[in-house]
């Protein structure tokens, strides 16, 4: 605990130097009050997809292979349809949401890697932001992702260049177009082409340059989880955090060793207690140069 308000102080220059990515996963809905109306975690989502439709037994809990099932055997409209039901229910943004949305100066590229609308719902009271989202190849041959304003009107890549914030969400959104990557096949196209970098928009690859990356709400004990990570930190800093509690899988201190990420060992809760404690008390943060 003694190293954290170095840590905060690390985080609150990047922020200031306009380094700082927030890099959000499914776990921040564990802050939503009264849990989240919407499936927050890939199990959760492939338990309701099976629910809508018979899956076989053993591929069940697999949320991308249930979801290829659903593709093969039902028709993408089908596994489209099933996605919609499951993110049109109405939410509003958490605590974690409205910090990120009150981050001053804003950070100029966001990360969302869930398929909800919250992050966008908690931006809505700014200007000049927009969103770019991942469309699957399945509905979008040759066309990786999509650009859409602050009022979820499509645009083209050259009007995105003058947004302050780019919400980024690579897997996709419910709205307002229902783009989802979610099968085997989707995951597959991607993937083989993420290595080269070809999936991720040249304006999320400028962003990233300098960026020190803070992931919330994330584990790393999948390989997409950690295959998108990686390659959207690429050719970013050498220096990164993950808010993460308790003790880590193997593969993920691994991955958190690899990558140069400093863990967090708090809640995320504590985590949102600490930087507010911070902001009251901006005398009790260590100078940088001792962080």
């Amino acid at each position: 605990m003694n190293a954290i308000p170095a840590v905060y102080a690390a985080i609150q220059n990047s922020l200031s130097q306009g380094h700082l990515v927030p890099y959000l996963g499914p776990g921040v809905h564990a802050l939503t009050p009264q849990g989240s109306a919407f499936p927050a975690t890939p199990q959760a989502l492939a338990v309701f997809l099976t629910s809508q439709t018979s899956v076989p037994f053993k591929i069940r809990t697999n949320l991308t292979a249930a979801a290829q099932f659903i593709e093969n055997f039902k028709h993408r409209k089908s596994l489209v349809h099933f996605m919609a039901q499951a993110f049109s229910v109405a939410g509003a943004p958490n605590p974690l949401h409205q910090w990120v949305a009150a981050l001053r100066p804003l950070p100029g590229l966001v990360v969302d890697t869930w398929y909800d609308t919250i992050m966008a719902q908690a931006l809505c009271g700014l200007s000049g932001w927009g969103q770019i989202q991942g469309v699957s190849q399945a509905e979008h041959h040759g066309e990786w992702v999509r650009y859409y304003d602050a009022q979820g009107a499509a645009v083209d890549a050259a009007r995105a260049q003058d947004w302050s914030l780019v919400l980024y969400k690579p897997w996709g959104s419910y709205a307002p177009e229902k783009n989802f990557i979610i099968s085997d096949s989707d995951f597959v196209e991607v993937l083989t082409e993420i290595d080269i970098q070809t999936p991720i928009p040249p304006l999320v690859q400028q962003l990233r340059r300098d960026a020190n990356v803070l992931f919330l709400g994330c584990r790393f004990d999948h390989q997409l989880t950690r295959a998108y990570a990686r390659q959207i930190m690429k050719r970013s800093s050498l220096r990164h955090w993950a808010v993460l509690e308790g003790p880590l899988t193997r593969m993920e201190q691994q991955f958190v060793t690899e990558q140069q990420i400093q863990v967090i060992d708090l809640s995320l809760q504590d985590f949102l207690r600490g930087w507010d404690d911070m902001l009251k008390r901006p005398q009790a943060l260590p100078a940088l140069a001792n962080a």
